[in-house]
């Protein structure tokens, strides 16, 4: 089977992903898969900065405003539903476009990684969530490194759910999930990658990332909130630990006031695309275009990339 061609438009929060993936569809004849592991959720639109109207016209956009905000899902859920979603798209003879920050779905995909069948430990998973609550994430993470250093390494204190579902594994099947993640790395994937980021100097992105954080504000990020507190969604919810959400929370319970509340938002948004731009960095297949000019030195990468394609 010939492999499937797949363009995936990744980088840092507020740094303009969806523009230039809607210019790409354009150009393409293709359509939009989200890579955003917030924009999954129903009724979260500002604080996710999801595509707007105007936005979904220009171009179809998949794995969007699908789940509700109490359900689980995990990377696994995300990369089967992805993996149709795509072999769809190009079955009708248009093009697939990931876009999105969660280096974990577009690495899941591009790779075509399987997660095996492994029986879930609900009994296991309960207990483990406690001992989180109890003694932090920093506790599990130490009790990882016994027999997954590879994984406790990769890993921050604050993913939990991660280091969870690390431990569970291992305890399950007996192999740390990091062997199983590079066995999985060096079998053939169904897809013919092209990996754009768009490269902004540090200071101009966390200045992009200030200011949209004061437009969510201003365009009723705090009412969102109130809104989904008020349908019974709550701060312990992995949807409502959103950047953005939980900060909200706290000020709705009157931790913080509103500028502190938003200085808050703000840092950690800048520490998340920190994050994000030391993961897509250590990929070296990734192509960065300016963020001058970034489409039209995305479209010479992918003239390129689709003269190859279509030689195959």
């Amino acid at each position: 089977m010939s492999e499937i061609p797949l363009i995936a438009v990744a980088g840092p929060t507020a740094s303009g992903k969806t523009g230039l993936a809607i210019d790409i569809a354009r150009y393409l004849d293709g359509e939009i898969v989200s890579a955003d592991s917030m924009q999954i959720y129903k009724y979260m639109d500002i604080g996710t900065a999801k595509p707007t109207k105007e936005e979904r016209a220009a171009a179809v956009h998949h794995m969007i405003d699908f789940l509700e905000p109490d359900e689980e899902y995990s990377v696994a859920d995300y990369t089967a539903a992805a993996h149709k979603i795509i072999a769809d798209i190009y079955s009708r003879g248009k093009m697939p476009v990931m876009a999105g920050g969660t280096g974990l779905y577009i690495n899941s995909v591009v790779n075509d990684v399987t997660f095996g069948e492994m029986n879930a430990d609900y009994e296991l998973r309960g207990e483990l969530k406690k001992t989180a609550e109890q003694k932090g994430g920093e506790y599990l993470l130490r009790k990882l490194a016994e027999f997954d250093e590879v994984s406790a390494q990769r890993l921050h204190p604050n993913n939990v759910r991660r280091i969870i579902r690390a431990i569970e594994f291992y305890k399950v099947t007996g192999k740390p999930i990091s062997e199983h993640q590079e066995e999985t790395k060096r079998a053939k994937s169904r897809y013919n990658p092209l990996m754009l980021c768009i490269d902004w100097d540090r200071e101009a992105l966390y200045d992009r990332i200030n200011r949209r954080v004061d437009i969510m504000l201003a365009d009723g990020l705090v009412d969102e909130v109130k809104r989904l507190r008020d349908m019974g969604y709550t701060k312990p919810l992995n949807s409502m630990q959103g950047i953005g959400y939980k900060e909200v929370m706290d000020f709705l319970d009157g931790k913080m006031s509103l500028y502190e509340t938003a200085e808050l938002i703000k840092q950690s948004s800048r520490r998340y695309a920190k994050r994000q731009l030391t993961w897509f960095r250590r990929d070296e297949r990734v192509h960065y275009v300016s963020s001058e000019n970034p489409f039209g030195e995305a479209k010479i990468l992918i003239d390129e990339f689709m003269k190859k394609t279509d030689a195959h």
